[in-house]
C-alpha cells in the first residue's frame, strides 16, 4: 500500500490556477460521486460529470450526499467544500480552504496585532462602505459614532423610498417572529450575509475571530466583512422584501437577496475587498507573499524567509531533501 509519506506531492503545476477555475459550483439534491479524476453529480435527470481541478469551491445544498472517493479527488486538486442552505445563502461548515497560501492569513494577524494597524483597517473598512466620507485620523469612537449615524440614515431612507413605516431596530434573539414584518426582513438578511461572509472567509484561510471593527466573538471578522454591504445590498433588499407583503418574510428576503448577490458577483468583490484590506499592496510588489501562492518556506533570523525542504545544520555533511507529510 502507497503511504501518505510517500505519496508524491501535488503541485501548482498539476492544478488549474484559481483564477482560471468557475468560482463555485452549486448542487442540491443529488449524489455526489467519482469518475477518475472527475466528480459526478447524479440524479433523477441523470449524470453529469465535472472535471474537480476546474472547481473553486463546491457548494453543497440541501439533499446532498458525498461519498469518501469525491472528497478525495477535491481534496487532491485543491477545491475548497462547502456544505450550504438553500442556493448557497448559508454557510454551515467547510471541508478545507480554497487557498494554500498562508499569505492571507498571516497578514490578517500581523494587522490585528498591531492597534495602530488595527485601526488603520478598520478606516479602510469605512471607507469601503461610505467611499464619500475621509475617515482618516477618526478615532474608533469617532468611527463607530459616525458608522451609527449612516446606519440610521439608511434606514429612514429607504423607509421613505419603499413607504415602509420604520419604529427602530428590534430584534430579541431567539425569537425572530417578535419584531415586524420589516424587521424580520432585516434580520433574515443579515444572517445570510454573515453566512455568504463566513463561506470566503474561511474559503481564504483567514481566522473568522480576528476582526478590526467587532471583537470578543469567534465570529468577529465575519461580521467586519458582512457589514461592508449591509447599507447597499442588505438594508435595501429586507425594505424592498416588507414593502411587497408581510408574509412568509424569512424566505422571500433569502430568496431576493440570493438573486441580488448573483447580480452584484458579490462572492468576488468579497474576496478583492478582503485581499485589498489585508495585502493591499500584493500585486505592486509588496514584501507580503502573494495570497495565491502555492509555496512552503521557513523563517529565518532578522524576518527573512529560507527555502523549505532542505536541512539547515551545519557540519553534518551537504544539505538534502526533507519529506512532507
Amino acid at each position: 500500500m502507497t503511504t501518505v509519506g510517500r505519496r508524491p506531492a501535488l503541485t501548482p503545476r498539476h492544478l488549474t490556477r484559481t483564477g482560471e477555475r468557475l468560482s463555485f459550483v452549486y448542487l442540491e439534491r443529488c449524489l455526489v460521486h467519482r469518475d477518475a479524476n472527475a466528480i459526478t453529480a447524479e440524479d433523477a435527470d441523470g449524470t453529469t460529470h465535472i472535471p474537480s481541478a476546474t472547481i473553486g469551491t463546491l457548494l453543497l445544498g440541501p439533499g446532498t450526499r458525498i461519498t469518501h472517493q469525491a472528497m478525495s479527488v477535491l481534496g487532491e486538486s485543491g477545491a475548497a467544500v462547502a456544505w450550504v442552505g438553500e442556493h448557497g445563502v448559508r454557510y454551515y461548515a467547510a471541508g478545507r480552504a480554497l487557498t494554500r497560501s498562508s499569505a492571507l492569513a498571516e497578514a490578517q494577524a500581523a494587522k490585528w496585532a498591531n492597534p495602530r494597524t488595527r485601526l488603520a483597517v478598520a478606516r479602510a473598512m469605512y471607507r469601503l462602505r461610505f467611499p464619500d466620507e475621509d475617515p482618516d485620523g477618526l478615532t474608533r469612537q469617532e468611527l463607530l459614532g459616525r458608522e451609527g449615524r449612516r446606519v440610521k440614515d439608511c434606514y429612514r431612507e429607504h423607509a421613505a423610498r419603499t413607504g415602509v413605516p420604520w419604529r427602530g431596530r428590534r430584534y430579541t434573539p431567539g425569537d425572530f417572529t417578535s419584531g415586524d414584518a420589516v424587521n424580520q426582513a432585516v434580520t433574515a438578511a443579515a444572517q445570510c450575509m454573515y453566512g455568504i461572509a463566513h463561506a470566503v472567509v474561511a474559503s481564504l484561510a483567514c481566522s473568522p475571530a480576528l476582526g478590526f471593527v467587532h471583537s470578543g466573538h469567534e465570529l468577529s471578522f465575519v461580521l467586519d466583512i458582512a457589514d461592508l454591504y449591509k447599507t447597499e445590498i442588505g438594508i435595501p433588499v429586507a425594505f424592498d422584501v416588507a414593502a411587497e407583503d408581510d408574509q412568509d418574510v424569512g424566505a422571500r428576503t433569502r430568496r431576493a437577496l440570493r438573486d441580488r448577490i448573483n447580480q452584484t458577483s458579490l462572492l468576488d468583490r468579497c474576496v478583492d475587498d478582503i485581499k485589498g484590506l489585508l495585502v493591499p499592496n500584493a500585486a505592486g510588489g509588496n514584501t507580503v507573499a502573494d495570497p495565491d501562492s502555492d509555496r512552503v518556506v521557513l523563517h529565518s533570523d532578522g524576518g527573512r524567509q529560507v527555502s523549505a525542504g532542505r536541512n539547515y545544520a551545519t557540519g553534518d555533511g551537504p544539505d538534502v531533501e526533507e519529506v512532507f507529510w
